[in-house]
């Protein structure tokens, strides 16, 4: 499957009469976004501001992040099964707007949302304070219950990254990037020396409130299955948990999955990227038994020398993880994996809930215990009033000068599992 994707790169962010990109300024017709994303019964008011980076500008409770992009050639359309129909995506031609995020936020949803800095020490622990955000306040009707709470700032979200990326259909890029994945025969044959190296994408499926969705589908209730790299790309696998804000892929991060990247940076040259084999984190002891006994027979069934497991989350999902390396370490075959680190605030506790002595190549993100103290903002969008309460902080968190004490794992981002992993055939 070959996959084009054309990059137009913005520089700016601007409210204007038009939505349109023009010399590298995204130019947003506020009043117009709002009447395209609005209309959902359980949402009675919507705004839109921006945050640029290296503004004093501080983004809470954050619930998800996303790029807009869209389809311009191939089948299907972005998100599908969501947005779009059902159709396979991954192949033709799709553009995105870089250096530009549709962050969804507004009223708490599920205790877990984080906090983006565009400024300080906190931009230094999240990737989305080197973008122009255009921020979606969202606030719910009176009593929403939470599960309807959180699908409808989804589907505003997934609208309003739609809506700018429209824009974007008959632009001309300013780089185009080509990702394809052969057939597994072909690769085989195409590079007969190279190692076969796959990509185990543990996606977060603990239920209550923790969901992830591939074409639309729970993946709750998936068996693992494979995806060629470049459907993840198109859209094919959404968020919709609100997990720790620095453990959860927001959906941005699934669109631009830093491992992916980087398995295609050396495809050809030092490995043979075969694949991405998703599978699930649920919460029985039976369903994760099947999915990692899934998992490590695909491994074995595409005769990989080696693979990459990444986590979503953490506590629960460690289990799943080790069971992941240890089973795939059973068929022959060599694993890394990759994970952040829970060890206390003095980082002296067990990092992992689970550990295997297969488990003897991990990359680690750091410790998500560890604490850091935000100073105050000239500007809050969203509200600060959750901080007290969300992963990360506690009673006192909040200071009456506006300045926060938090763990790390409130900012969003701040150790995501599928950033880059540098690989080498000797390393993996």
């Amino acid at each position: 499957m070959r996959l084009e994707l054309g990059k137009i790169f913005i520089n700016d962010v601007q409210f204007a009469d038009t939505t349109k990109v023009e010399n590298g300024v995204l130019y947003i017709n506020k009043e117009e976004m709002i009447q395209v994303i609005g209309g959902d019964e359980h949402i009675k008011s919507i705004d839109i501001e921006l945050a640029h980076p290296g503004e004093e500008v501080r983004i809470t409770p954050v619930k998800d992040v996303i790029e807009p992009r869209v389809k311009v050639e191939g089948p299907g359309g972005i998100f599908p099964g969501v947005l779009s129909k059902v159709d396979t995506v991954g192949s033709g031609r799709t553009h995105a707007l870089k250096n530009v995020a549709v962050v969804t936020a507004g009223k708490i949803v599920g205790f877990q949302e984080g906090i983006i800095d565009m400024t300080g020490p906190g931009a230094e622990y999240t990737p989305f304070s080197q973008l122009h955000n255009v921020v979606v306040i969202a606030e719910p009707i009176d009593g929403l219950k939470q599960y309807d709470h959180e699908a409808a700032v989804r589907m505003i979200g997934f609208k309003a990254a739609e809506y700018l990326g429209k824009v974007a259909k008959d632009l001309q890029p300013d780089e185009v990037k080509v990702y394809e994945t052969e057939p597994i025969f072909e690769s085989a044959q195409k590079y007969p020396n190279l190692p076969k190296i796959g990509y185990v994408y543990m996606l977060q499926t603990q239920g209550l409130l923790h969901d992830t969705y591939v074409y639309g589908v729970d993946a709750k209730k998936i068996v693992p299955t494979l995806l060629y790299p470049t459907e993840i790309m198109d859209g094919a696998i959404i968020s919709g948990n609100c997990v720790s804000a620095c453990d959860k892929n927001p959906t941005y991060v699934h669109l631009n999955n830093g491992i992916i990247e980087e398995l295609y940076e050396q495809h050809g040259k030092e490995i043979n990227f075969v694949g991405v084999i998703i599978t699930n984190e649920n919460v029985y002891l039976a369903d994760k038994e099947r999915s990692s006994n899934w998992t490590a027979k695909l491994c074995r069934y595409l005769g990989l020398d080696g693979v990459i497991v990444s986590q979503e989350g953490f506590g629960n999902p460690d289990t799943d993880l080790i069971m992941n390396c240890k089973k795939i370490e059973r068929e022959g075959i060599k694993t890394v994996i990759v994970t952040d680190e829970y060890a206390g605030r003095d980082g002296a506790s067990q990092s992992l809930a689970d550990a295997d002595a297969s488990a003897n190549a991990v990359v680690t993100n750091g410790n998500a215990n560890e604490t850091i103290i935000l100073p105050p903002m000239k500007k809050v969008i969203g509200t600060t009033k959750f901080v007290d309460v969300i992963a990360g902080g506690f009673d006192g968190s909040l200071r009456p000068d506006g300045s926060i004490e938090v763990e790390i794992q409130a900012i969003t981002g701040a150790t995501n599992e599928t950033g880059f992993v540098k690989l080498t055939a000797k390393g993996y």
